[in-house]
């Protein structure tokens, strides 16, 4: 018998999907686009939401149609896609570059200031394997995710934001300063290119198994009801983000005056928490990135060894979750720097992809089997943002001359004209 969710459960999993989602990146990037934004604030700050918030919580209902499984929704495309393509997903966003991550930001932010000689390979190792030490504990029983997160961390995380958010909105370091030039014109475009450049859309097809995993272990297994129930605590976490977002923005742009303009929303964050509130600032900052850290990184160990446990079912899940910790703890040893220059080609290249996908899914029931559909606008938006991935990567293409003559190329959305092309390219040999 399907049940319904009482709204104490149902506000759980939406504050479980807000703390998946809210990592240390989601932090960082919105008060340097309001350092950046300066008085084009507002517009900028709305385009980041559009693709910080809106396009991860599409993806969220995009993969509840299929049950949380990625592999299935890829495998529309075609089945050897669908092999690709996802375990590219999550590797990528799990064990190589994301979970990693995780674990560096909550060292450099979190511990670096307190140490005496500064940062040190033996201070990141042993930070670094308590953080996926615990990662690993939180993360061996999936089932009790939603009361170790939604009703516990997530709180004391939105507590401890607040606390910050409030102080500097309510006592103004100063005013907004001119926009710099990419947001002197055209404001909302650059907010909304520097919104999906959080991840959070590729993260999402991760997150979708864990969230419908959750509604299953509480009885909900009816697919209307699982797709009713993930777009309410969508809407839940999509309110909760948009407050983090738009006060961490404000604090960005009324910054300047006091603490000048900083290169990366990480000092950005540390100047303004010293400034409110001294000493203790730094320790309300290294807490929140610490929790925001650790509640993302939970979420990701569970999401790979859920997916990858299906997969290899030889291989039990706790065994799966240690490997994928161990894995990770080793990379993080990498230092971010690295692992951001390593991730970024990797994730430049995939993510038009997913978008691709994730707005054909919302079609499927026009498209139906004409997989022509989908292979002709995954491999339009695919071979612009493959090109796209090596640019960024560090390798020199302005002798491939007709990039520049794609419209949008320049602002990061060339793939987009390509893909709808290579759509109706295959609608049209569908038709035959």
């Amino acid at each position: 018998m399907n049940r319904t969710l009482p709204m104490k459960e149902l506000a759980a999993l939406g504050f479980l999907m807000f703390a998946l989602f809210l990592g240390a990146g989601n932090l960082i990037f919105p008060p340097l686009l309001g350092q950046e934004a300066g008085t084009s604030l507002w517009p900028a700050i709305i385009g980041f939401l559009v693709t910080g918030v809106g396009l991860p919580l599409l993806a969220i209902i995009a993969v509840s149609q299929v049950n949380g499984d990625l592999h299935q929704l890829a495998n529309r495309v075609h089945p050897v896609f669908a092999i690709i393509f996802s375990f590219t997903v999550y590797l990528a966003i799990g064990p190589f570059f994301g979970i990693p991550r995780t674990g560096t930001v909550a060292y450099e932010i979190g511990v670096v200031p307190f140490l005496a000689n500064g940062q040190t390979t033996t201070s990141l190792l042993l930070s670094t394997l308590i953080f996926f030490s615990l990662t690993f504990l939180l993360a061996l029983n999936p089932a009790k995710l939603v009361d170790r997160i939604g009703k516990f961390l997530t709180p004391l995380l939105i507590i401890l934001i607040a606390i910050v958010s409030l102080r500097g909105i309510f006592a103004p370091m100063g005013s907004f300063e001119p926009a710099e030039i990419k947001y002197e014109n055209g404001a909302f475009f650059s907010g909304f290119i520097e919104g999906y450049l959080t991840m959070d859309t590729i993260a999402a097809l991760v997150f979708g198994i864990v969230i419908m995993n959750r509604l299953a272990e509480k009885g909900v297994k009816d697919r209307a009801a699982i797709q009713s129930f993930t777009i309410k605590a969508g809407l839940i976490a999509g309110v909760g983000l948009s407050l983090v977002y738009l006060s961490l923005g404000y604090l960005g742009a009324s910054s300047v005056s006091t603490i000048g303009r900083l290169d990366n929303g990480g000092a950005i964050l540390a100047s303004v928490a010293n400034v409110l509130f001294g000493s203790t600032g730094s320790i309300i900052l290294a807490l929140v990135i610490t929790f925001a850290c650790l509640t993302t990184s939970i979420g990701l160990v569970s999401a790979c060894g859920e997916f990858f446990a299906k997969r290899f079912t030889s291989v039990s899940y706790p065994v799966i979750i240690f490997i994928l910790c161990v894995f990770s703890f080793t990379m993080a040893n990498l230092g971010l720097s690295q692992l951001i220059a390593v991730s970024l080609p990797v994730l430049v290249a995939i993510y038009p992809i997913a978008i691709v996908l994730i707005t054909l899914s919302f079609f499927h029931k026009i498209i139906g089997e004409r997989r022509s559909i989908y292979v002709g606008a995954l491999i339009g938006a695919g071979l612009i943002s493959l090109l796209d991935g090596i640019t960024t990567a560090g390798v020199n293409l302005e002798s491939i001359t007709f990039l520049q003559w794609i419209p949008l190329h320049a602002e990061g959305l060339g793939w987009l004209i390509p893909s709808i092309i290579g759509g109706l390219i295959g609608w049209a040999l569908s038709k035959r």
